[in-house]
C-alpha cells in the first residue's frame, strides 16, 4: 500500500469517529452538509480524498474542537500535495479518481488547461472516454469500473455550463488525428468538439501543425483558479500549490495560447479532421 493511500485511510478513520462520536448516521450528515450519501461513505472509507473545504464543513457539522479540526486540515493539505504512484492511486479505482477531480472542480473558478496528447476529459464524448479508460486500467491493471468511471465525467462536463466558470482549453491539432478510439468515435468526438467551441464561456484553442512551438510539449497540465496545478506524468500523479510553480505554468499556458487559433480558425481544423475520418470510413 502506498504512502498516500495509507494517509487517505487515516483521515478517513479520524472523520468517521468524529461523525460517530456526534452520534450522526451517514446519511445525515450528507443531509447537514449538502452532499449525496456516497460522498460520505467514498471519504470515511478513503476511496475519495477529503479536501480542506470538506475538513472544515465536516468538523463544523459535527462540532469538532478547532485543535482536532486543525491537525485534519493539515493532513487533507499534505493529501493535495501528493506526488502519488499512478499504478497506486488506480487500484482505488478509475471513478474514485473522477470524483476527486470532481471536487476540486466544483471549486474553480477559472480552468487553463493544455494537453498534448488526448482531448480534455471535460470535453470527451462517453464513447471516447470508455476507450480512454480502458486504455488506462490495462496500463495501470485499474479496478475493472469504467462504466462507474464514464459516468462521474459526463456529470463532471455539467460545470461547463455554469456561466461563472471561465474554461481555455489548448492542445496540438495531433490530438484530433490521434487513434485513441475507432474512426466513429473520433468523429463523435469532434462533433462534440464543434459544439464545445461555441459555448460562450469556452474559449477553445488548437495549435496548428505548421505552428512555431514555444517549448517542447512534455505534460499535460490543468491549472485551476490562480492556487494549483494538476501536473500527470506516466508514473507520478502531482499536484503542485506553491505560488511559483503555478505562476511558471501560467506563463508556459499563456505562451501556448498565443500560438493557438480559436473560433472559426480553430473549427476548420476540426472540420478538416472530420473529412479525413470520413475518407477513412469510405475506404
Amino acid at each position: 500500500m502506498s504512502s498516500f493511500q495509507q494517509a487517505r485511510i487515516d483521515l478517513g478513520v479520524q472523520l468517521r469517529q468524529l461523525r460517530e462520536a456526534a452520534r450522526l448516521s451517514g446519511k445525515e450528515l450528507a443531509e447537514r452538509l449538502g452532499w449525496q450519501p456516497s460522498k460520505v461513505s467514498r471519504i470515511e472509507n478513503a476511496r475519495q480524498t477529503a479536501t480542506e473545504d470538506d475538513v472544515v464543513v465536516w468538523g463544523q457539522a459535527v462540532r469538532a474542537e478547532a485543535a482536532v479540526v486543525d491537525g485534519l486540515i493539515q493532513q487533507a493539505m499534505g493529501l493535495l500535495e501528493r506526488h502519488d504512484s499512478w499504478r497506486q492511486r488506480h487500484k482505488s479505482g478509475l471513478a474514485a479518481l473522477q470524483e476527486d477531480i470532481r471536487d476540486v472542480e466544483a471549486r474553480t473558478r477559472l480552468f487553463r488547461a493544455f494537453e498534448p496528447g488526448v482531448v480534455m476529459g471535460l470535453l470527451q464524448t462517453a464513447e471516447y472516454s470508455r476507450h480512454i479508460f480502458a486504455k488506462v486500467r490495462r496500463l495501470y491493471e485499474a479496478t475493472d469500473d469504467v462504466d462507474a468511471a464514464i459516468r462521474v465525467r459526463m456529470q463532471r462536463q455539467e460545470v461547463l455550463y455554469d456561466p461563472s466558470r471561465m474554461f481555455r482549453f489548448v492542445m496540438p491539432e495531433s490530438v484530433l488525428f490521434y487513434r485513441l478510439a475507432p474512426v466513429d468515435v473520433m468523429r463523435g468526438q469532434l462533433d462534440r468538439l464543434l459544439a464545445v467551441t461555441t459555448l460562450p464561456n469556452v474559449e477553445f484553442g488548437v495549435i496548428p501543425f505548421h505552428a512555431p512551438l514555444p517549448s517542447v510539449f512534455l505534460n499535460g497540465f490543468w491549472i485551476y483558479n490562480e492556487a494549483m496545478v494538476g501536473v500527470a506524468t506516466k508514473t507520478k500523479d502531482i499536484l503542485l500549490r506553491d505560488p511559483e510553480d503555478v505562476g511558471f505554468y501560467a506563463r508556459a499556458f499563456e505562451e501556448l495560447a498565443e500560438v493557438a487559433v480559436y473560433r472559426e480558425d480553430a473549427r476548420s481544423i476540426i472540420v478538416h479532421a472530420l473529412d479525413e475520418y470520413a475518407k477513412q470510413s469510405t475506404d
